[in-house]
């Protein structure tokens, strides 16, 4: 067990309101006036979340895009969110950092409505929390709900942002797609908005897809095969498609592509890729060209 997860089973003795969800479902259900709010809070951290040769708008432009895409995971419609923020002892760079910020906030339609500011000692890495308030239009998935038989899809492929770090980390210049989606992920709000009254189950795909996928299924109390890894045509240009690159893509981190289950034979109303089934058990199977592959020792990413 991870330090996160023996700190969250503490932390679940205190969150012990049924808006919280358990503290397993990335997002709080608040019921309001009859109506539900849905609140998510992420926070991103140089040097784990983000690289310090990353360009500020980007750096700003992502730490909306993960909220959003914890609202989109519910069928969220953003009403607005919160921001704190350490400020850099740089005019400009705070300048730029509010600049892609408050690009991803328009064209999701997300307004700043409040937060704070801090001021960190020297010498320390820069960390900026976000908390995102969404409107629930219809029913809001949670993560437990798949069912024996349902198919496991996803909105996109996997791996990219994780190729995506690793060329930035060698060269900060690097551009292109791999690049964008580490830098400028896609929160997907229509697809969420569509899925989300004919889904059994949904979250986004934060920390990888194996890990995520397992979480799903063990959420639901379900075993989960996973027997399609999909992978971009940029990647694969990149990479190739050996079983080491699909593998590395399952497990990387950073994708935000909508992780879902349906029934088997309804056709999802997004563009989707099926990429596994659940059956009554436990654990996780992964198969690669019809072969069982052994489980890497990580899934995915873990904070300790």
């Amino acid at each position: 067990m991870s330090a996160e997860s023996r700190f969250l089973t503490l932390l679940r003795l205190l969150a012990n309101d049924p808006a919280a969800r358990g503290l397993q479902d990335d997002v709080a259900v608040l019921e309001i006036g009859g109506g539900r709010l849905i609140l998510t809070s992420d926070t991103m951290v140089e040097g784990v979340h983000y690289l310090a040769t990353d360009p500020p708008a980007d750096i700003g432009w992502k730490l909306a895009a993960v909220n959003l895409s914890d609202l989109a995971a519910k069928g969220g419609r953003p009403v607005g969110c919160l921001l704190n923020y350490a400020l850099s002892g740089d005019d400009g760079w705070d300048a730029a950092f509010l600049q892609g910020l408050g690009e991803a906030l328009s064209r999701h339609a997300m307004p700043l409505i409040g937060g704070d500011t801090v001021q960190m000692p020297n010498g320390s890495a820069r960390s900026y929390s976000l908390t995102a308030i969404g409107e629930a239009a219809t029913a809001i998935p949670a993560r437990d709900g798949a069912k024996a038989g349902d198919r496991l899809y996803l909105t996109g492929p996997v791996g990219d942002a994780g190729v995506g770090l690793d060329l930035v980390r060698a060269n900060p210049t690097a551009t292109g797609p791999l690049v964008d989606a580490f830098r400028r992920p896609r929160p997907r709000l229509a697809e969420g908005a569509l899925l989300a009254s004919q889904v059994h189950a949904m979250m986004d795909v934060s920390d990888g897809l194996l890990i995520d996928a397992a979480r799903m299924a063990d959420a639901s109390g379900l075993a989960l095969i996973i027997d399609h890894i999909p992978l971009s045509p940029a990647l694969e240009a990149a990479r190739g498609a050996s079983t080491a690159v699909q593998m590395a893509a399952a497990s990387a981190g950073d994708d935000y592509e909508l992780l879902f289950a349906l029934p088997a034979g309804v056709t999802p109303p997004v563009r989707a890729l099926r990429v596994g089934t659940f059956a009554a058990g436990s654990g996780l199977t992964l198969r690669i060209d019809g072969v069982v592959m052994p489980l890497p020792a990580r899934l995915g990413w873990e904070h300790g």
